[in-house]
């Protein structure tokens, strides 16, 4: 267990510095740590693959193919330079891994704990997504986006539809990506809402038709009316 919190924090570690590799780019220390990451990256992929019942699942795995383009984009960082942004996605697989949840998860048997959590990263994962995509198309190069703080303070006035107007992007693609930042933000936030008011399940898999999640005082199974017999600590 020690090992697999170990993991997790490592894995943190690294999305703090992809999140925050906008300003640590042209420091001396920025290529040594984007190849270590590389090599941590690889034989976590290679692990997790020999892991597996068989390769064929494995890479049919949207969070496996997510890995993969990172590990490009740290291989090759000035190939993949305008992708770098991408890597934030790291933060969605991790919270989405079975591998998380059964280590961090174990305690909390509600099952909305799990849901809160991926809607949280959700959120923030497309926050540092469009911050980092309007950075890397309108940084530096637009009078009102000079850095990477810039680019974050647009995503979310845009996102929570302030508006203040301050920062607008230019020409078609520019609004374009006012209309995505604010459609999907406001997707994402109601999402995170139906989370939080929806009643908590717990996981307890019912022995005839495998339903997963149920009320917590559930004596029957509302799929197929199999008794239950849910450990209930009270």
């Amino acid at each position: 267990m020690r090992f697999r919190l170990s993991v997790i924090a490592l894995d943190i570690l690294i999305i703090a510095f992809f999140i925050g590799g906008p300003f640590l780019r042209g420091t001396p220390l920025f290529l040594p740590v984007d190849y270590a990451i590389a090599a941590l990256l690889a034989l976590d992929l290679v692990a997790r693959a020999l892991a597996y019942s068989t390769r064929r699942r494995w890479i049919a795995q949207p969070i496996v193919w997510v890995d993969l383009f990172i590990l490009a984009t740290l291989l090759f960082p000035q190939w993949f330079y305008a992708f770098a942004f991408l890597r934030v996605l790291r933060l969605w697989t991790l919270f989405h891994s079975d591998f998380f949840w059964k280590t961090v998860g174990r305690r909390y048997n509600e099952s909305r704990w799990e849901d809160v959590a991926k809607s949280v990263a959700n959120l923030v994962t497309f926050v540092f997504v469009m911050t980092g995509f309007v950075y890397a198309v309108f940084g530096r190069r637009h009078p009102d986006v000079n850095g990477y703080v810039d680019a974050l303070y647009f995503t979310i006035s845009t996102l929570t539809t302030t508006g203040f107007g301050d920062i607008t992007l230019p020409g078609t693609i520019g609004k374009l990506i006012a209309i995505v930042t604010m459609v999907t933000g406001i997707t994402l936030f109601v999402g995170l809402a139906q989370t939080l008011m929806r009643p908590p399940k717990v996981h307890f898999p019912c022995p005839t038709c495998g339903l997963i999640r149920h009320d917590p005082d559930a004596v029957h199974c509302k799929a197929c009316g199999q008794i239950l017999n849910i450990p209930n600590p009270y």
